[in-house]
């Protein structure tokens, strides 16, 4: 999660900041989407999800805390905190950070300040995650099984070289059965073999 800059402040005064922050927080809230400068958007967006993650905690100090950030002394506002605990934060249960979206749209037409979309990321989490964790449990799965494919391996070998020792002996015995003197060297070849090994 992005870490707020250090700098200049939003507006003039650390309490106008914070005022700024909690008000296009609850937009942000209230309409799921926002259009404003590029760097309230990228002030905003870690102030939003550490108020998403409290959310999903659900618990009172939770609730308590989300409230004190964003100044729910009016109805609008505590019609937003019951939102982001009734619906924005269940939607978010499965995903385990990157709760906003900014998007670049240009710049404003009359200060050319770079303008950018900052948005609820409310679709449910990919699928292809879900495939990733799939691949990685059967990576893990398959660890243990490792040793029975080395003797899979070494079995199909083994019968591989039976098969050539087959063939040879086949070859052999069709040469064996075109001259007997060749028949008698190549046995006197084989009990020589066997006595080295």
């Amino acid at each position: 999660m992005p870490t707020p800059t250090k700098g200049k402040r939003l507006g003039g005064s650390p309490a106008h900041e914070k005022q700024m922050l909690a008000n296009l927080s609850a937009s942000l809230f209230e309409h799921r989407s926002i259009t404003t400068t590029l760097t309230k958007a990228k002030r905003l967006r870690p102030y939003a999800e550490k108020l998403i993650t409290k959310a999903k905690r659900g618990d009172l100090a939770a609730r308590r805390e989300v409230v004190a950030k964003i100044s729910a002394n009016n109805a609008t506002n505590q019609a937003v905190v019951h939102e982001l605990f009734t619906v924005i934060a269940p939607a978010m249960a499965e995903r385990e950070g990157g709760y906003t979206r900014i998007t670049k749209i240009g710049n404003r037409k009359g200060d050319n300040a770079p303008m950018a979309v900052i948005e609820l990321v409310m679709e449910p989490v990919s699928p292809k995650q879900k495939v990733v964790q799939d691949a990685e449990a059967a990576t893990a799965a398959a660890a243990p099984v490792e040793p029975a494919e080395v003797e899979a391996e070494e079995t199909t070998e083994v019968e591989a070289e039976e098969t050539e020792a087959a063939a040879e002996e086949t070859a052999e015995a069709t040469e064996a059965e075109e001259t007997p003197e060749a028949a008698e060297e190549e046995a006197s070849e084989e009990s020589e073999e066997s006595e080295e090994k």
